[in-house]
């Protein structure tokens, strides 16, 4: 018999998770969602209190929810304006502001102009404004608001003639030639765009070209970064100080950052050099952690706050960091120049995250949620679900400086990409979030204002004519399938992926960037021959019992794609031939294979899951120099193969 006490607590308990279903939904946390394996999935309540506390909630477990939601309700509100408006195509929108709420109103333009709106135009402007980040201030209820206006186009930029070209992709680390030394630097890079230009092609992407931690312990990842405001050291031309190193059967790091170090040992800061308050900040931060340590969680409160003691920064380092960055942003400054007027461009990667010991964590304390991991819930690839291992940006505090942190690091990549492809743009409607010591398949969706955040990527995209590609593998939302196509953002096609669909291999469209795979993806010789599958197995990524299945599901999708390719020869170079036949006819406009598979490459540079001292992840050189790419006679025939493939006479192969 249950007795009345206990239906009493029953109900009681009820209450408090609905009360905290309700808290978590005000604040944009999902209590349901449908993961990668297509599971609908409930969240824990232990799961909500954490993230609703991280977001600001005064809850510490599910009993505080009342209260909260309570005080959620009956606190002030912000104000009659919310923290960020979008003006697309520089339309102010209706902000149902009437005369009685707000009795001025006045429009601070990005470059200093004021507009006095009339009382009887506080709700909407019919001028168009000019595009930028604006500041629109009103007098209302008898106190002073204001809100940032972002004015923005609707479509991000595209070159006036988008021809049908190709170009590949690579690892700028892993680009050596006979005149490299550990690492591939800038002059390497401008040696293989070189080549690629005048193969016909007109792109180069490489993966993020941010700093990284490269003393030990060493986190090569260029997803990891320190920073996404600043440029990897290890790319700098050296100049008169460039000394080759013999062919390294690593990529290791720190004995690339050694090579920099000496060689800008008595490198002076230019008299012009441009030493901006963010790039003193950066280059402090770095010195105080060679003095502190990395993790700056552990430093002493006010150098956590950024007040340093004498002798809590190496100068040093500090001036070695001031000296690398201004150097950086010069070389790379020229590399666009130069590409651009050889008709070539650089593809670029912006990184969906940072490394918590990083910079902006420690820079931007009060914008990024602590005791938080973002990643993403159990899936078909990842049964176990990710940890992408970085602090989530907070979406409350990005919308209250008007996002311009996420501003400047688009911004960042954009000044020198002619390409920029986005990580995970999934993350600009929602992201993954799994809250410290709980399991992959425990965290929870956090929403994010998405028509704020595209708003940011066309101005960016337009300001520094560059085009946008989102990458929209996985789990995608539907938001994100209508907000490409509506804001002029290329999505990606990958022919491995396709395959997946044995019953219908679709062709790449053409508003995706045509590709075989990724870095996060095997090489196609390796997807062919199944070796990432033993891989996964052996870093216990996929259970042995699973890899039977897997294996079988393989090889349909390989006889699947052989068949839309009509392929009926066994040897892996007719395959991939044709396979870039099918992908260069396709309408796609602008087709990308990783430069590894040219030379049918059987291993991946990354396997996701696997940390880099578990696997060498980043760190493997490529097996053909530069030098021999260049004159390698079966590559220039997949290559051409591919250019007339773009550029010649198109047949009915993709349509058979």
């Amino acid at each position: 018999m249950i007795t009345r006490s206990a239906k009493s607590s029953g109900k009681a308990v009820a209450r408090e998770l609905r009360s905290l279903q309700a808290l978590a939904a005000s604040l944009g946390v999902h209590t349901r969602y449908t993961d990668g394996l297509r599971r609908r999935v409930t969240v824990a309540p232990e799961t909500l209190v954490r993230v609703c506390a991280a977001l600001g909630a005064a809850v510490a477990r599910p009993s505080d929810a009342t209260g909260a939601l309570r005080d959620r309700g009956s606190s002030p509100k912000a104000g009659v304006l919310p923290p960020v408006v979008v003006a697309w195509d520089g339309v102010l929108p209706s902000l149902e502001i009437s005369a009685a709420q707000a009795r001025s109103a006045e429009l601070r333009l990005e470059d200093g102009t004021t507009i006095s709106l009339k009382r009887s135009d506080h709700s909407k402007r019919r001028d168009p404004l000019p595009w930028g980040y604006h500041r629109l201030t009103i007098e209302a209820r008898g106190r002073v608001e204001s809100c940032t206006v972002i004015a923005a186009p609707v479509r991000a930029w595209r070159r006036e003639a988008s021809p049908r070209s190709w170009g590949v992709g690579a690892q700028l680390a892993a680009c050596r030639s006979k005149r490299s030394r550990s690492v591939g630097d800038i002059r390497d890079l401008e040696s293989l765009c070189s080549w690629v230009r005048s193969s016909g092609g007109d792109v180069v992407t490489v993966l993020p070209l941010l700093p990284t931690f490269n003393s030990e312990p060493a986190e090569p990842s260029p997803y990891s970064p320190v920073s996404r405001l600043f440029w990897s050291e290890l790319v700098l031309d050296l100049g008169d100080a460039h000394r080759p190193t013999p062919g390294p059967r690593t990529l290791d790091v720190t004995k690339a950052d050694a090579e920099v170090r000496a060689a800008l040992a008595k490198q002076s800061l230019p008299e012009s050099a441009s030493l901006d308050a963010d790039l003193i900040r950066y280059a402090r931060f770095r010195g105080a952690q060679l003095k502190l340590g990395r993790n700056w969680r552990a430093w002493p409160a006010s150098a956590r706050s950024g007040s340093f003691e004498p002798g809590q920064v190496d100068q040093n380092e500090e001036r070695f960091h001031l000296v690398a960055q201004t150097m950086a942003r010069s070389q790379l400054r020229d590399v666009r120049q130069r590409l651009e007027r050889g008709g070539m461009r650089l593809g670029l990667d912006l990184a969906v995250g940072v490394h918590p010991d990083g910079y902006d964590p420690w820079s931007r304390q009060a914008l990024f949620g602590d005791g938080m991991s973002v990643g993403a819930p159990p899936d078909y690839g990842f049964p176990s679900g990710q940890d992408w291992g970085f602090s989530p940006v907070l979406p409350d505090a990005s919308r209250a400086e008007g996002h311009r942190y996420i501003a400047s690091s688009i911004a960042h990549q954009a000044e020198l990409a002619g390409v920029l492809r986005i990580d995970h743009i999934m993350a600009w409607t929602r992201l993954y979030w799994i809250p410290h010591g709980f399991g992959l398949h425990e965290g929870t969706y956090v929403s994010y204002p998405a028509e704020e955040l595209f708003a940011v990527l066309t101005l960016e995209s337009h300001r520094h004519r560059c085009e946008i590609v989102g990458e929209n593998l996985g789990t995608v939302p539907r938001e994100i399938d209508k907000a490409l196509p509506r804001h002029g953002i290329r999505g990606m096609y990958l022919a491995e992926f396709a395959a997946g669909n044995p019953r219908k291999i679709s062709a790449p469209p053409a508003t995706a960037v045509a590709m075989i795979g990724t870095h996060d993806t095997p090489t196609f010789a390796g997807w062919l021959a199944g070796s990432d599958i033993d891989d996964r197995v052996e870093h216990k990524l996929l259970a042995a019992s699973a890899a039977p299945h897997a294996r079988k599901e393989r090889a349909a999708a390989t006889r699947a794609l052989a068949k839309r390719l009509h392929c009926n020869d066994a040897k892996q170079e007719r395959f991939l031939a044709l396979l870039l036949d099918w992908l260069g006819q396709s309408d796609s406009s602008l087709v990308i294979p990783w430069l590894e598979d040219l030379w049918l490459e059987d291993r991946g540079v990354n396997l996701p899951g696997t940390r880099s001292s578990e696997r060498l992840n980043w760190q493997r050189p490529m097996r053909r120099l530069l030098d021999d790419i260049k004159t390698d006679p079966d590559i220039e025939r997949f290559v051409q193969r591919l250019n007339r493939a773009r550029h010649g006479k198109r047949t009915a192969l993709k349509h058979s």
